[in-house]
């Protein structure tokens, strides 16, 4: 038989193989609560505008709470014999309250349903994520707080590059954190606009209150197209670009992680919250939840590459390949949301290595541009040949197998004259990165009054 919520043109029901490809209760279910607080919104607007009668919308509105419970509850039998979050709704609603339920679907189609269901749920989705990266950014500073002093090596090409402090190190994923939460500020502002009320393509002949719904929903005005309200994926596709951008930072913090942990590093340890064994190697200690963040990278990314596939060629108005927006999407920011979690957790559970850390900071010839430096300020040459004389001096401390602070003063005399005593000043590694003191530099105090002062705005956004 005919699928008897849109089954009048057909004499039969759908072939098992249509059924199984058109099916998509499988992840829509999750769009329940967006559906059920639209489809209220809708039947409130059409008995205000008179088109429904008020004893039937609030017949509407008690069977779509009981619906809601039920789902809530566990209790609600879905059907994917009706396709979709929309239809089962309907289709419960028609059970409890009979031919009232007839009255919802008045002046409004599945392709302005589903936009608004799910721009409703994306919504929802980054507030959600908003939190989380500020959690995130929370447990970095709250780290970087604590170790504004601690000196590491700072790399360019994984090679030893300068001394900096571990604190600057993460604090830098502070600010990346921080554009990842203004991208997805930007997505959430540009989609919420409410579809409710376009219907199927073209708008409606019933004298709609668009405006009424679209602000019970939240949404900051209703969509001016219709045809541009039911067929677009604009939204999602900004909000997965901002997620792939947020993973790939996400990424880049795990895998340094990975890179920490090593014993040929051993800078970072982890506790047995963030680690696993091995199945048949005791001594392993391995971190999977840093390996895992930077695989669900590819998860995020791909979502994004696969909508924008199907939405290239796509004239308007709706066309059902639409259908495939939402899965990825969903899977991908829920993979999103487990990696914020747990690099929010990793980042308060790792401990440095501080000696180590120091020790491979001074490794590598890193105080080399603090010598440049300094023969700039004492000696008063210029830079580019300050250059060349700190690379000769390098060259003759790597000949020597001795560190530049090791080196004794007449062996850099050999190469210019005019060196003194006060070079040893810079050439220590904790030295250098307290000269760092130029706005964002690397130098202790500028590492505290830049965490707590991300600190005091974190809070201050919690209030």
């Amino acid at each position: 038989m005919s699928n008897k919520m849109w089954g009048g043109r057909f004499a039969s029901g759908p072939g098992a193989i249509m059924e199984e490809i058109n099916a998509s209760i499988d992840f829509d279910r999750h769009l329940y609560r967006q559906d059920i607080a639209a489809s209220k919104a809708h039947a409130d607007m059409l008995a205000k505008q008179g088109i429904i009668g008020a004893d039937d919308a609030k017949k509407i509105a008690h069977g779509l709470d009981a619906i809601l419970s039920e789902i809530e509850s566990g209790k609600f039998s879905f059907k994917r014999a009706l396709e979709d979050i929309h239809m089962n709704v309907e289709g419960r609603l028609g059970e409890l309250i009979g031919e009232a339920a007839g009255w919802l679907h008045t002046a409004r189609s599945r392709n302005d349903q589903v936009a608004t269901d799910f721009r409703l749920w994306m919504r929802d989705t980054i507030d959600a994520l908003d939190i989380a990266l500020a959690g995130f950014q929370r447990a970095l500073c709250h780290k970087a707080l604590e170790h504004a002093g601690t000196v590491m090596p700072g790399l360019t090409h994984m090679q030893t590059a300068q001394p900096v402090t571990f604190g600057h190190h993460l604090l830098a994923y502070v600010e990346m954190a921080a554009r990842d939460r203004g991208r997805f500020a930007d997505a959430r502002k540009r989609l919420n606009e409410s579809p409710l009320g376009a219907a199927a393509l073209a708008g409606t002949s019933f004298d709609l209150d668009r405006d009424m719904t679209a602000k019970v929903l939240g949404f900051d005005r209703p969509a001016a197209n219709s045809l541009d309200a039911v067929s677009d994926r604009d939204f999602a596709l900004e909000t997965l670009a901002a997620a792939s951008i947020t993973a790939v930072h996400l990424s880049r913090l795990a895998e340094e992680i990975v890179l920490w942990t090593s014993p040929l590093t051993g800078l970072v340890k982890l506790s047995d919250k963030f680690t696993t064994g091995s199945s048949i190697m005791p001594q392993k200690r391995n971190p999977d939840a840093a390996e895992l963040v930077r695989a669900k990278t590819g998860r995020v990314i791909g979502a994004l590459s696969a909508l924008l596939i199907v939405m290239k060629g796509l004239p308007l108005a709706y066309a059902k390949d639409m259908q495939e927006d939402k899965e990825g999407s969903m899977d991908a920011l829920s993979a999103l949301a487990l990696s914020i979690a747990a690099m929010a957790g990793m980042v308060t559970d790792l401990e440095p290595d501080t000696a180590r850390m120091k020790k491979a900071a001074g490794e590598g010839y890193a105080t080399a541009t603090d010598l440049a430096d300094w023969l700039v300020r004492s000696l008063k040459i210029p830079f580019r040949e300050a250059h060349h004389i700190t690379g000769r001096i390098v060259a003759k401390a790597s000949e020597a197998g001795q560190p530049l602070h090791r080196m004794p003063i007449a062996a850099m005399r050999e190469i210019e004259p005019r060196i003194s005593e006060d070079v040893f000043s810079v050439l220590s590694v904790d030295r250098s990165v307290k000269s760092r003191t130029s706005f964002g530099g690397t130098a202790p105090k500028n590492v505290r009054a830049q965490a707590k002062k991300w600190l005091r705005k974190l809070e201050k956004e919690k209030s």
